[in-house]
């Protein structure tokens, strides 16, 4: 599959809630950053739903190279 565009290089900390959906951008344009705001319309991508488990805090990718999507893996220090 295609990476996405580079949006930063770091990840970005979320507090996320228990049962909530969050749409995780896949391609990197989004302006809502990890969040899908539809920037992918016209692409090939789409957003990746992702449900919380539990409350706590989550290190959502932001270089959208990861293998662990929708989660930093530490590929962001490889650019």
């Amino acid at each position: 599959m295609t990476k996405g565009k580079i949006a930063q290089t770091s990840p970005i900390a979320v507090e996320v809630e228990a049962g909530k959906n969050y749409f995780w951008c896949t391609c990197g344009l989004s302006s809502k950053q990890p969040f899908c705001d539809g920037s992918h319309k016209d692409t090939e991508f789409k957003p990746m739903k992702w449900t919380a488990e539990e409350d706590g805090k989550k290190f959502f990718c932001a270089c959208k190279q990861t293998e662990n999507a929708p989660f930093c893996d530490g590929a962001h220090k490889k650019l």
